[in-house]
């Protein structure tokens, strides 16, 4: 079942090269912007509750589709690119394993524990 998960998010990260392809922008912005959604992981800082609450809304799909839905609705690029890469960004992660976090660690992810003790 992994496997076809992994799968899965591959082809949605595909989806959001091929979309970011019809936006007005040069290809470098993609690979330039793709990892800009782990800032929301700052809240680590403060307590793994507040950064779980930060990384889940930069890393949810449905916001991702929400900005850009609302992009395309009002013939706003900029919004259009951020729900892609947001989108783009959610399914790389899943793609290698780091899902949506839960509020006692990091590593506690839906999908499963991360890290070297992972199972």
């Amino acid at each position: 079942m992994k496997t076809v998960l992994k799968l899965e998010e591959f082809a949605q990260f595909a989806l959001s090269i091929v979309l970011f392809s019809q936006l007005p922008y040069a290809w470098w912005w993609f690979p330039a912007l793709i990892l800009l959604p782990d800032i929301s992981m700052v809240g680590y800082f403060i307590n793994p509750r507040i950064g779980a609450i930060g990384y889940n809304l930069g890393h949810h799909k449905g916001i991702a589709l929400l900005v850009g839905t609302i992009g395309l609705l009002t013939q706003q690029p900029v919004l259009m690119l951020a729900g892609i890469i947001l989108f783009g960004h959610a399914s790389m992660d899943r793609m290698m394993g780091y899902g949506l976090k839960y509020s006692d660690s990091f590593k506690h992810t839906h999908l499963g524990v991360v890290g070297n003790h992972a199972k």
